[in-house]
């Protein structure tokens, strides 16, 4: 009695959200109607409720509310949309679907390195993050990279494809499009440095790189040479986001930390001490390389913050009240002695003798000391300078470089021959001479 009793209690009860019977529905049913009818009608199931002509369930009402045709039941909730419509979830793939080719470099958060696709033969980029110290999970640097290059996809801006893990969990690579020069290296193995017209092409695109990411809330906090890649068909693109992070207000427990963007290209603000900064450090750094394009070389190659700052000051001339109207507020400012008031930019002007008026005003307004004065990308992409002659060259006429990130060398010149020497007993041949 009691086994009967228990295997007429339905297991579970069954919610409007479920779809289709189970099989093991079914065979419950079926069991349950050979039993005899008093034993069947003391206890009826859901299941047995529904088979039964004589029972029928309550209609959903409202504005979803829809026709219910006992013959062909829907393979869904109609309260929900269609499982098609959800995104699918993949695993990661194998880094093993790749081909090691070469080591390109090493920085300060992974080892990038160049690789094949085995099934596309696409020649990428992979960047292994380092791992191996971690203790208290994955590093929020380097989750801050893939959210920013996943958010900033732009022309100017190395394009991400994928995450792919070995065997451990200390192997993580990030899969990127493998691009042939980093600027750095190509200024410094250039037999000549860029005209005119391709600094102004090179400016364009990396304002508007650093304008896009600025419009999706991206610091990037590192901008510099070594950072940009360039490729054969004059295209650059801004590469390791390992800094870069979001901003705006609130920004979160601590603040902005201070140890960002190389020593060469920090802005005077973050040198001083200053807890908050916005896009203006960008816009800094990015006056730093407009200065490297011309001259060929950093614009302030110092060993130290202390010289850095004056460097600086001895360039642009000391910040005024009117120049910087915060930089008494700043922390460090009061332990730093100015030096003596100049002339505005004549150091400027001595430094970059043959770059035009526009050229220089635009250079000045990159390098201001008051972050609130400084230009945005936005502006500079507007600038003057940008529309007088020589235009900018479009990015095809650029010419091609060996690679060094592929391993290819430079061509040695062929060595012409010597020009012949007329000797005194020398005869020329003529067509007596022939037998």
């Amino acid at each position: 009695m009691s086994h009967l009793a228990e295997s007429s209690t339905p297991s579970r009860k069954r919610s409007r959200w479920e779809q289709t019977l189970d099989d093991a529905d079914e065979q419950l049913l079926q069991a349950r109607e050979s039993l005899p009818p008093k034993r069947r009608s003391k206890s009826k199931t859901q299941a047995s409720r529904l088979a039964d002509s004589s029972h029928t369930p309550p209609l959903p009402t409202g504005p979803l509310a829809k026709p219910l045709v006992p013959s062909a039941r829907p393979r869904h909730s109609i309260y929900a949309p269609p499982r098609i419509l959800y995104p699918s979830f993949r695993p990661a793939r194998s880094v093993y679907n790749y081909e090691r080719l070469n080591q390109i470099e090493e920085g300060s958060y992974g080892v990038v390195f160049r690789a094949r696709d085995k099934q596309t033969g696409d020649i990428v980029a992979l960047k292994k993050l380092k791992l191996d110290e971690e203790k208290h999970g994955f590093p929020i640097t380097a989750l801050r990279e893939v959210n920013a290059l996943m958010a900033c996809r732009h022309e100017n801006v190395v394009n991400i494809r994928e995450v792919v893990v070995g065997d451990t969990l200390t192997q993580v690579f990030v899969v990127m499009d493998f691009i042939e020069h980093d600027l750095k290296t190509l200024i410094t193995l250039m037999p000549a440095p860029f005209l005119q017209s391709e600094i102004k092409t090179l400016m364009l695109q990396l304002l508007s790189a650093v304008s896009h990411c600025h419009y999706h809330w991206i610091l990037h906090r590192d901008l510099k040479t070594s950072n940009l890649l360039m490729n054969n068909r004059g295209t650059i693109k801004v590469a390791d986001f390992g800094l870069a992070r979001r901003y705006g207000d609130p920004v979160g427990v601590g603040g902005l930390t201070q140890l960002v963007v190389t020593l060469w290209y920090r802005a005077p603000e973050i040198l001083l001490g200053a807890t908050t900064y916005s896009t203006a450090i960008d816009i800094w750094s990015v006056g730093c390389i407009f200065a490297e394009l011309l001259l060929k070389e950093p614009l302030f190659q110092a060993k130290s913050e202390l010289e850095l700052i004056s460097m600086i000051f001895k360039l642009l001339g000391p910040p005024t009240s009117s120049s910087w109207p915060d930089y008494t507020t700043l922390p460090l400012a009061k332990s730093i002695t100015l030096p003596p008031q100049q002339p505005h930019g004549a150091a400027l002007r001595q430094r970059f003798p043959y770059l035009t008026n526009a050229g220089l005003d635009l250079l000045s307004k990159m390098l201001t000391y008051d972050p609130e004065q400084r230009i945005t990308a936005e502006e500079a992409m507007q600038h003057p300078y940008f529309k007088e002659s020589p235009l900018p060259k479009h990015p095809d006429l650029f010419g091609s470089f060996p690679s060094a990130a592929a391993g290819e060398k430079r061509r040695k010149p062929f060595d012409s021959p010597s020009a012949p020497q007329r000797l005194a007993d020398y005869k020329l041949i003529t067509e007596f001479d022939l037998p």
